[in-house]
């Protein structure tokens, strides 16, 4: 299970970075930004790649992350980059990584803060 707990933050790492990198720019910020749409676009292919790799366990146990959507638009990223439609991934950064946050935020253990771990 701590494979899991690795991949659940490793997930929501990249759905806060998503929602970073999108941070006070609007939507004809974006279709002008090649740079934000390729950060954005990794953000979200590292969300899918971590997702394709949680148990079944954690699957069956956490029905409500949208699992199998997530690892499709991975897919999308990784094998047909060039068409993707930058109108639903403004969407997606928008609407679904951060409803994806709150439903992840939950199952990881808090971060501890730097420089405060014992050894």
């Amino acid at each position: 299970m701590w494979r899991d707990a690795a991949l659940l933050l490793d997930m929501l790492i990249a759905a806060r970075e998503a929602r970073e990198f999108s941070e006070g720019l609007t939507w004809e910020a974006f279709q002008r930004s090649s740079l934000h749409q390729h950060a954005i676009a990794q953000a979200l292919e590292n969300i899918g790649e971590a997702a394709r790799k949680v148990s079944d366990e954690t699957k069956a146990a956490h029905p409500e992350i949208p699992r199998s959507e997530i690892i499709a638009l991975r897919h999308r990223i990784a094998h047909d980059y060039f068409h993707l439609d930058i109108v639903r991934m403004w969407e997606i950064v928008q609407h679904d990584v951060p409803v994806l946050i709150g439903m992840i935020e939950p199952l990881v253990p808090p971060e501890e803060p730097r420089g405060q771990m014992e050894v």
